[in-house]
């Protein structure tokens, strides 16, 4: 039977075993006070890691989108415009994102078709009473100072619904171009400790936003994605900024139109045959039958908006006077 060349030989586990071959500085141990007064930082081997996976940038710019059909759906509502301005998206573990937040909230569990898991959208009283006022023609001052266990009155919930309504539209137009989203609300609550749509070591990407009403009250709207949802679709998100940065996308049938909507614009062009310098004294003397001496230029300018664009020599075509187009002028130029 050949011998197994897996195992060590006798001369290899001899030198194992001595202490010959090895400087006494290398083999050295750590001094017992600078081990203790190193510094420790925890490390749970269990926490996915986000450096690698999702592209945030992509769920900025869905952020962004976001951020722009809620404010018009909102001024549709509530016939005030809102000033609403997106964080940065970050991604942080959920028992974090909870420890920063105070009952009560307006805390809805959302399901998105097509993608696996509950999100979650919270709304501040804040936002939700300035919207209260603005719907009934109050003021829109909003409230502070509520008890935690304040439940919400059924003309509050009814104002909470209408704005889920016009958060899940503009979540819908948000993710349009990546994917149909589709959301299903699943539950309600006050307090957000009640909520659990990961375990709490778990990673969750949060998407703030500040809201201003009628200039006097801020609030903020969050929609929290659980890591896990996003994950499985990071190919897709991180095609669609590579798509959009890529210099091999071929670009022509956007600049064609481009070229196509602006080829109908309508401009208002004077021709230029040639002018005369005077002092605002000698134009006030002139009198009916005064004879001016024109500098004609050697070729004609034609301008838009007061700016020459070209040179062109002036006759006649079908009866009528014409310029024909002879060379652009430089821009330096004009």
């Amino acid at each position: 039977m050949a011998e197994d060349s897996s195992r060590l030989s006798e001369e290899e586990l001899n030198a194992l075993a001595s202490d010959e071959g090895f400087d006494d500085d290398s083999a050295s141990l750590i001094d017992p006070e600078a081990a203790l007064s190193a510094e420790i930082r925890p490390h749970n081997l269990v926490t996915e890691d986000t450096t690698i996976g999702i592209n945030l940038a992509a769920v900025d710019m869905i952020t962004e989108r976001f951020t722009r059909h809620l404010r018009l759906g909102l001024l549709e509502v509530l016939r005030t415009s809102p000033r609403i301005t997106a964080d940065r998206v970050k991604t942080l573990p959920f028992s974090e994102y909870l420890q920063d937040l105070k009952a009560p909230l307006s805390v809805n569990t959302v399901r998105l078709s097509g993608l696996r898991g509950t999100s979650m959208v919270v709304i501040d009283p804040n936002v939700i009473f300035a919207s209260l006022d603005n719907f009934f023609g109050g003021f829109g001052r909003g409230i502070d100072g509520l008890p935690p266990g304040r439940m919400f009155t059924p003309t509050e919930t009814r104002i909470i619904n209408i704005m889920l309504e016009v958060i899940f539209a503009s979540i819908h137009e948000a993710w349009s171009p990546i994917m149909e989203i589709q959301c299903e609300h699943v539950g309600s609550e006050i307090n957000p400790q009640f909520v659990q749509i990961v375990d709490e070591n778990d990673l969750v990407i949060v998407c703030h936003l500040e809201v201003e009403l009628s200039g006097k009250e801020r609030g903020t709207i969050d929609v929290v994605y659980p890591f896990a949802t996003l994950k499985p679709i990071r190919d897709v998100l991180r095609g669609r900024v590579q798509d959009s940065e890529d210099p091999s996308v071929n670009h022509d049938v956007w600049a064609r139109e481009l070229a196509g909507a602006a080829s109908d614009a309508e401009l208002e062009h004077r021709v230029i045959l040639g002018e005369v310098e005077m002092t605002l004294g000698d134009f006030n003397k002139m009198q009916v039958g005064d004879v001016l001496d024109l500098r004609k230029f050697d070729l004609a300018r034609v301008l838009v908006d007061d700016i020459p664009l070209f040179e062109a020599e002036v006759g006649t075509a079908n009866g009528y006077v014409a310029a024909r187009l002879l060379q652009a002028v430089e821009m330096a130029e004009s």
